[in-house]
């Protein structure tokens, strides 16, 4: 289970190959023009649809023929794996599952939801080698990491992270600005495919990525990119230049890393709600191609790079495994 701002998800793996049978998560609801919630708000919503992600769950197991029998639960408790990374929002979840373990006799194992999201990917793209470089962008997190896998999650070595705003909230605050939806990263990618088909765009206009070394800043492209929308540039140019700004700053960050951090590193997978961008993937994974030799660069399916449970399972799924071996 994951209760992370803004999804409510669970999912379920089978116990001998830790394969994905059901998952189920709800979007958080955010008034239109507000830029978030509160966390006190954010958890009384959390609390609210966790029985009804749970049903939606047990009717997909049960479609399949699949009466559970619970051997290890899971849980994120926190956003990074740092002592100091909290968040409210997530005791809903670990609150749930702990409550769950108890009454069925069973371990309920604690991770976080940045590994979650790593161990998501590593499910469709899994990476070749244990040690490979991690980028997680998302509303709350800009992080570039040497990421090692473990039998308990990962090892996380961290290289550089986000100055002030977060990729994410970039797309948000542009979204809410131009009165999309919130998040708003599906609506401003349908925005921006518009300028392909546009005759009358300029495509010339962008905006400046701001990179020191493997950090990420986002507050000047965002100035940048109000003032051009005060200044009559089109929302579907802006839009665009929002993306193209995110995805020239990560590769730039992922390039650093490899060349500062471990240069025997060449494998790339990248996780997170902004990960899912179609234009953002394509622009990251030509620019490393072109300028780091033998780079692989990896996604997790779009609809499993936003916020989801999977990877929360699947390390659960380890440590059953690890604690069955012994």
């Amino acid at each position: 289970m994951d209760t992370s701002n803004y999804t409510t998800s669970v999912c379920a793996v089978s116990a001998e190959q830790g394969e994905l049978l059901a998952s189920a998560r709800m979007l958080l609801p955010v008034t239109s023009g507000q830029r978030g919630l509160r966390q006190s708000d954010a958890l009384f919503f959390h609390v609210r649809q966790l029985p009804l992600v749970m049903e939606e769950l047990m009717e997909q197991l049960h479609a399949k023929g699949i009466v559970p029998e619970w051997v290890m639960l899971g849980a994120s408790v926190r956003p990074r794996p740092y002592a100091a990374s909290y968040m409210p929002v997530f005791q809903a979840g670990t609150n749930f599952i702990t409550a769950m373990a108890m009454a069925l006799g069973i371990p309920a194992v604690r991770t976080t939801h940045q590994e979650g999201h790593l161990a998501a990917a590593e499910y469709f793209v899994p990476a070749q080698g244990a040690r490979f470089v991690a980028v997680h962008i998302s509303g709350g997190t800009s992080d570039v990491m040497l990421a090692e896998r473990t039998e308990f999650g990962y090892k996380i070595d961290l290289v550089g992270e986000g100055m002030d705003l977060h990729a994410g909230q970039l797309v948000d605050r542009i979204g809410v600005r131009l009165g999309l939806s919130f998040p708003a990263g599906p609506a401003l990618e349908q925005l921006a495919a518009t300028v392909v088909r546009d005759e009358q765009s300029n495509l010339d206009f962008t905006l400046p990525s701001s990179v020191q070394g493997a950090k990420m800043s986002f507050s000047g492209p965002l100035s940048a990119a109000m003032r051009a929308l005060d200044g009559g540039v089109p929302a579907a140019d802006v839009a665009y230049a929002v993306q193209m700004c995110i995805a020239t700053s990560v590769a730039k960050a992922v390039e650093y890393c490899i060349r500062h951090g471990d240069s025997d590193v060449r494998e790339v997978v990248i996780a997170g709600g902004v990960a899912s961008n179609a234009v953002i993937r394509e622009h990251v994974t030509n620019r490393l191609e072109r300028r780091v030799r033998n780079v692989r660069v990896r996604f997790a399916p779009p609809e499993f790079a936003r916020d989801n449970a999977l990877g929360v399972a699947r390390i659960a799924w380890r440590r059953y495994t690890f604690l069955r071996r012994r």
